[in-house]
């Protein structure tokens, strides 16, 4: 609830006013019935006209006020919720986008989505009724029994017996509520990623006839979070029926007691009126106190998981680094030790998964303008050389260092600047093709062109009628898989990058078409240092440095003919792949 309440105060006044005209609204509200009782028993029986017309218009003025003020306030609590829902959003977009590698893959893709949409929609009702709800149904409650007990004191005992009983049932039920939401919500996530599994991956779905399957695999998620969604709804909608209950009975008795003061000739007609009118007002704000703990229950544990990820440290501070190391290398891996899942995310309140080591004492050196070709059996660790390389994750041990600074001693944004990267599966954005490959950083046209001429991607854009116009739909439906490598080439190369990474960024073209962009980097970038991974060995053998991985180990590094002779591994797959070339 920390998350609802700071940014209600940054709003404040907007939202003093909303909860003011909310004040007034329901204290108008709360005397109609007095009025009512006045005429029924006052001015009635006078029978003066004037004062009985002058009477109505005040009761009606009343009523204009109250439904006036009550309409202001609900709009005015509305747009608060709504501006706070957006900042909510927009500072977690924010966060989600600035979390390293380690604490996206402990929160997890599909966790944030919940947390953007279903947490968010929860907080966003609950702000809105903390400045409607929350105001309207105190004052009908405690103002119903204040003015209930000056009208008669005896019949109001009726309400203070059962009020203590209604309110420690919901404080009770609240207090069970508000960790069954939490799960909840947890259950969410697994319906979130198994739906994002099943939709990007449908034809894999389809090409293997699984959607059986994949129908059992999301019943059963849907199924789990329905369960847990029933038993917290079970638990919160248990005060509702039961005070219902105690609340008619205690009308039951008002009425009956009322009835026999009245012939009596303790209390007037009108009071009882007036008294049953009060007793409803209060039946309505003990039945929306308890909608606004349900409510609360919801917001507080999407409050929470909101703000457990907006409050993971993304600014962590570099390393401290007194001077440059004097060196000819650009760029030096020294004694590498990395393992996906050991971060201290999981003190934070998310489960890192610990893993076996993705890299293991890894050391080498590159010089500016060189070129590295990574190459090795899947799951080696490659990637995770560039992942560390620009900096979304830190090494375990050892250190990085980039013109003999420590890697960690740079500004993220400043060092990321520096490379152009087009990964594996990468995305192509739903944007025209000069959207995707200038991705907002105003670059010029002729620079855009020469890029896409660069990544031989300008063969099939200069055939599309619209060329660099033509819009790619979403992930690059419409686009071919090579024409989609080309494309992510095309986006590394135009900004003329200071380090050029491809991470198998070829594999889906043939090998002309892969030797002449080679070609065309190595002739129009010869200044850019290039890694490049790649499972063809034609596509690294022509460069300065190759790295040879094998279970996160170096097994080999040095140029082609130096790797043919010392490293038996790299001439197997030469001798595999070149025997399938002939």
């Amino acid at each position: 609830m920390r998350l609802i309440f700071r940014h209600l105060g940054r709003r404040k006044g907007a939202v003093a006013l909303a909860i003011g005209l909310k004040f007034l609204g329901s204290v108008f509200e709360l005397l109609l019935p007095y009025i009512f009782e006045h005429i029924i028993d006052d001015v009635v029986p006078a029978r003066e006209l004037t004062r009985v017309v002058l009477w109505g218009l005040t009761m009606f003025a009343a009523a204009i006020l109250c439904r006036t003020f009550n309409v202001m306030a609900n709009r005015r609590a509305v747009n608060n919720a709504h501006h706070i829902s957006y900042e909510i959003r927009q500072a977690l977009f924010e966060k989600t986008v600035n979390l390293s590698g380690a604490q996206f893959d402990a929160v997890g893709l599909p966790s944030l989505i919940s947390r953007m949409t279903s947490d968010s929609y929860n907080v966003q009702t609950a702000v809105q009724q903390l400045q409607s709800l929350c105001v309207r149904a105190p004052i009908m409650l405690l103002g119903g029994v204040l003015v209930a007990m000056l009208m008669d004191l005896r019949l109001s005992l009726v309400l203070l017996v059962l009020l203590p009983v209604l309110i420690a049932v919901i404080l009770l039920v609240s207090s069970r509520g508000i960790p069954l939401y939490a799960g909840v919500q947890q259950k969410l996530d697994s319906v979130v990623r198994i739906m994002r599994e099943s939709i990007t991956g449908i034809r894999v779905v389809k090409a293997l006839s699984k959607e059986d399957y994949e129908k059992r695999r999301f019943g059963e998620a849907n199924e789990a979070m329905t369960r847990s969604d029933i038993q917290a709804a079970t638990v919160m909608a248990f005060p509702g029926p039961f005070m219902q209950l105690c609340l008619n009975a205690g009308l039951a008795l008002v009425v009956f007691l009322g009835a026999g003061r009245v012939n009596r000739g303790l209390i007037k007609p009108g009071v009882i009126l007036a008294f049953l009118t009060y007793f409803n007002m209060i039946t309505m704000g003990v039945m929306g106190v308890n909608r606004i703990f349900v409510s609360l229950s919801k917001a507080s544990a999407s409050a929470d998981r909101i703000d457990a990820v907006l409050r993971l440290d993304t600014h962590r501070p570099p390393v401290a680094e007194a001077a440059p190391e004097q060196t000819e290398d650009f760029i030096r891996f020294e004694h590498v030790d990395f393992s996906y899942g050991a971060d201290s995310t999981e003190q934070e309140g998310f489960a890192g998964e610990s893993r076996e080591k993705a890299l293991e004492n890894l050391s080498f050196s590159l010089g500016r303008g060189q070129s590295l070709g990574i190459i090795g059996p899947t799951g080696c660790g490659k990637t995770t050389v560039i992942n560390l390389l620009m900096g979304f994750y830190e090494p375990d041990a050892g250190r990085i260092l980039l013109e003999g600074r420590d890697l960690r001693s740079y500004d993220k944004d400043a060092l990321r600047r520096r490379f152009g990267a087009a990964f594996q599966n990468d995305m192509v954005f739903r944007d025209s093709l000069r959207g995707n490959i200038d991705f907002g950083r105003g670059l010029e046209e002729d620079a855009i062109r020469a890029a896409a001429e660069d990544a031989m991607a300008a063969e099939f854009i200069d055939d599309l009628p619209e060329g660099l116009d033509y819009a790619a739909a979403i992930k690059g439906a419409n686009l071919s898989g090579g024409q989609k490598q080309r494309l992510l080439v095309a986006r590394a190369l135009a900004a003329k990058p200071e380090i050029l990474v491809l991470d198998d960024s070829s594999s889906a073209l043939d090998y002309r078409t892969d030797a002449a962009m080679r070609q065309a980097i190595r002739a129009h970038h010869p200044e850019a240092t290039l890694i490049l991974i790649a499972q063809r060995v034609s596509s690294v053998m022509q460069l300065d440095k190759i790295l040879v991985l094998d279970n996160g180990r170096c097994i080999g590094l040095g140029s082609h003919e130096e790797l043919m002779e010392r490293c038996p591994a790299y001439k197997e797959i030469c001798e595999i792949q070149m025997g399938d070339m002939s």
